[in-house]
């Protein structure tokens, strides 16, 4: 339980550091600099180092604490409740920045800005890991330091297979996403946090179940067994591709795209009740007619 407290510590660390760094540029800048890169930076920052952390644990801990795969998911869900809690409104995933693009709510200078932070904040958090494994402060930090750069790739399906399950695990996040980003948060962290970890636990034995771009390049990307492009069909094409379908399921559109509904049809909630239309014109012409007759009765005899 020693290796488990303190990667409880490390974790503890990780949020408290975070949380300081957008206290202070909260107030230090301006707030598009701090909606486009403070508060990203920070909230990949955050996920990337307790993700690493937990995935550590998650590939040897049942072998080497003795505990199990339910303290990890346990650990999964109230850290990703606790980063949805702090972030801010961060996403720290990539294929956040580009829905909000195409649902017209972001900029391009916007979107691009973001994923920059996101990219800098994901690689000075897999930097920072891999210091702090570095200093082996148990033997699971010591076992982890000496394999850490000869892992094996966690795609242990076909290729087409694999971007599936990135792909589905995406849409499904996105749809949970989608519907309550604008709900109140006491209900909406916990459903995304929730969400995440269902399909960490269902999809983690054929891809490591990352759909998050940024995050699967930190862990994933140099470990042998994949080409890079192959890492790239799966973590990266497969999210973005899982993205758009639950988006064009969820508004029927993509507007950055196209404004015509393709999925839904959209009829009028309001009917123009042409009969009383029609009864009221046809009750006018006698009307007219009396006051022509009116008048021709009025005029003055030759």
């Amino acid at each position: 339980m020693t290796a488990l407290n303190v990667s409880i510590a490390f974790f503890f660390v990780s949020v408290g550091t975070c949380q300081a760094l957008r206290w202070l540029s909260k107030r230090l800048l301006p707030p598009g600099a701090y909606g486009c890169l403070a508060r990203e930076l920070a909230g990949s920052l955050q996920l990337c180092t307790s993700c690493l952390e937990l995935r550590m644990l998650m590939d040897i801990g049942p072998w080497g604490g003795g505990f199990g795969l339910d303290v990890v998911l346990t650990l999964l869900f109230l850290l990703l409740a606790v980063h949805g809690a702090s972030s801010d409104g961060a996403s720290a995933n990539p294929t956040v920045p580009v829905q909000e693009f195409l649902l017209l709510e972001s900029g391009l200078a916007a979107t691009a800005a973001k994923l920059l932070a996101q990219a800098a904040g994901t690689g000075l958090g897999w930097a920072l890991t891999k210091l702090f494994w570095s200093w082996e402060l148990t033997q699971f930090h010591f076992i982890q330091n000496l394999i850490s750069w000869e892992c094996s790739s966690p795609i242990r399906t076909a290729l087409p297979h694999a971007a599936l399950v990135e792909g589905a695990c995406s849409f499904l996040f996105h749809l949970v996403l989608l519907k309550s980003r604008h709900g109140h948060p006491v209900w909406g962290v916990p459903a995304r946090a929730a969400t995440a970890t269902f399909l960490t636990y269902t999809a983690a034995s054929s891809t490591g179940a990352f759909f998050n771009p940024a995050l699967a390049t930190a862990s994933t990307f140099h470990c042998s067994g994949n080409t890079f492009w192959d890492y790239v069909q799966v973590y990266w094409l497969g999210p973005l591709a899982g993205m758009l379908g639950a988006l064009l399921l969820y508004q029927g559109n993509i507007p950055r795209l196209f404004q015509k509904n393709l999925l839904y049809s959209q009829k009028s909630k309001y009917k123009i009740p042409k009969a009383k239309v029609t009864a009221h014109v046809e009750g006018d012409e006698p009307q007219q007619e009396k006051k022509k007759g009116r008048k021709s009765k009025s005029e003055p005899r030759a």
